[in-house]
């Protein structure tokens, strides 16, 4: 098998590679991307770090590759939904930088408590000024953690030795704190108003980006100090210069940035700023990490190309082509279901029961369980795929049951699923017209024909004349055409949901607009891959 190294690698995991006897190593760093895709299809396995782009262009021709393994986490530097059309695997090194990002944090903590660069600077200028530099000790504080993956509970681990009391804020995490240790806060607003240091460990996406803004700023103490070692943009660059500048927030540290470098006239201003501790991304870089996730990258590649376990795969093709064209089909259900589902329930999942009833209970219904927790999943977490999605749900602690039902009486085939959150339940069903388009015929009990693709609003409503026109003319107020609009009612109860697929994602104006209507009791909107077939 040939291995390409396409970036800088620590010497662990190449070594490593030419300790094989079935594996031959070609390292090539920093290669520009017309060379590197002219030569990408010799390779079987590609390892790289955040330095080369595989683009679209790159994998325009990609011969015999069929790994790419990035030693990191991120992986914004590949095209991966086009090496999945490709069927190449893509893999990230999720656990090996989780110590080196946890003691940055604290590395960042600590020299904002106590001053430390500007007092060093100050001392090399010539300076010997005691009592400009006094600072605060963290025993006693109260820390805030956002986020309780890996890192996040590394940090909040490591705050119990510092004698801190530790709040800790994740609207997914169902699983159990040490006793004795931390407390979860279920409010984010809460988490903003008891803290004196608040530090974030989520993933970029859009429930994340910006989330701590001017609003929540302003809920938190005077004095309160910020750390962001996760993703550029959670903490809103503009909103943090301003409550410096205000002298709400005593101080920041910063490891990741926007767009890196940072070229945001914010940024720029947050970096030149007294009270911020600015550094170029060094969560990961320790000579431990980098040894650590060089020999993960290069131990996962191997086996994934030798045919052994698959571990830690963003996209995983070769699970895609093991399934039937109809399982396939039921699998796009099933993990649409769970996105759903995830959308519209609040609260951490705490179980999940998936009934398959008819026809579909006598194929392989675990895979389509497999798929639907990848949906439940997927809108949280950055490296959950169908590989890991069973053990990142226990690890979260998401009790998962699959019943097999043979009997349905109205259908051929029905997927029938209950999700218990610590706020909430919910009920989806979904089935196959003509064993070909995912539908969604139920929630919650409620009757309809939900087209599970695009943009897509769900509203929970009173049942009383004239709110679906409302509705539609909402949407068209905003500029947003409707494709398909279904909803179900219960004369009993007066209530109704709404499910409309739109052409366009609606903005946070229009969203919050149906809310405050006086007839709408919930409003949700995601967005899903359209479906191949929708249209034919």
């Amino acid at each position: 098998m040939k291995v390409l190294i396409a970036d800088k690698l620590s010497n662990v995991g190449i070594d490593w590679l030419k300790e094989q006897a079935d594996v031959e190593v070609d390292v090539q760093a920093g290669l520009p991307p017309d060379q590197l895709a002219r030569i990408v299809g010799d390779y079987d396995g590609m390892i790289i770090r955040s330095g080369v782009k595989v683009t679209a262009e790159v994998l325009a021709e990609p011969g015999r590759l069929k790994c790419i393994a990035r030693a990191g986490v991120g992986v914004d530097n590949v095209d991966v939904p086009v090496a999945t059309a490709r069927g190449i695997i893509v893999m990230n090194t999720p656990g090996g930088n989780t110590t080196s990002t946890a003691e940055l944090t604290w590395a960042l903590m600590l020299a904002l408590s106590r001053k430390i660069a500007p007092a060093n600077a100050s001392l090399r200028g010539g300076a010997w000024d005691r009592k400009k530099f006094q600072g605060t000790q963290l025993a006693g504080k109260t820390l805030g953690v956002v986020g309780l993956g890996r890192i996040g509970m590394a940090v909040a681990k490591r705050a119990l030795a510092m004698e801190m009391r530790v709040l800790a804020h994740d609207p997914y995490f169902g699983g159990q704190c040490p006793e004795g240790s931390f407390e979860l806060v279920k409010g984010f607003d809460e988490l903003c108003k008891r803290c004196d240091y608040i530090t974030v460990h989520v993933p970029r996406s859009a429930e994340t980006a910006g989330m701590i803004g001017a609003e929540q700023i302003a809920l938190m103490k005077d004095g309160v100090r910020l750390i962001n070692a996760a993703r550029g943009g959670i903490i809103d660059p503009q909103a943090l210069l301003d409550g410096l500048e205000s002298g709400r927030v005593a101080g920041a540290g910063i490891d990741v940035w926007a767009s890196e470098p940072p070229t945001s006239e914010a940024e720029l201003k947050l970096i030149a700023h007294e009270r911020v501790l600015a550094v170029p991304h060094l969560g990961a870089s320790t000579e431990e990490a980098q040894e650590q996730v060089a020999l993960d990258a290069a131990e996962q590649l191997v086996a994934a190309l030798r045919g052994e376990e698959i571990r830690n795969a963003l996209n995983a093709p070769g699970f895609d082509r093991a399934l039937t064209p109809l399982m396939q089909r039921y699998a796009v259900l099933a993990e649409r279901t769970g996105v759903i589902l995830a959308a519209v329930t609040p609260g951490a999942i705490r179980k999940v029961e998936a009934v398959y009833r008819g026809d579909v209970s006598k194929e392989n219904v675990q895979v389509l369980t497999t798929y639907l927790t990848l949906g439940l999943l997927g809108a949280h977490m950055e490296t959950v795929n169908v590989i890991n999605a069973p053990l990142l749900a226990g690890e979260r602690g998401m009790e998962v049951e699959t019943v097999i039902a043979a009997q349905s009486k109205d259908f051929a085939s029905l997927i029938q699923v209950k999700i218990h959150t610590d706020q909430a339940e919910r009920t989806a069903v979904g089935t196959l017209f003509g064993r070909k388009f995912p539908r969604i015929i139920a929630l919650d009990g409620y009757r309809m024909e939900m087209h599970p693709e695009g943009p897509l609003a769900v509203l929970f409503t009173d049942d009383r004349p004239g709110v679906i026109g409302t509705v539609g003319a909402a949407f068209g107020a905003a500029g947003v055409n409707i494709a398909h609009m279904t909803f179900g009612r219960k004369k009993s109860t007066r209530k109704s949901i709404i499910a409309v697929n739109l052409d366009a994602e609606p903005d946070a104006d229009t969203m919050g607009k149906l809310a405050a209507m006086d007839f709408v009791h919930a409003v949700y909107a995601m967005a899903l891959p359209g479906l191949a077939d929708a249209n034919k």
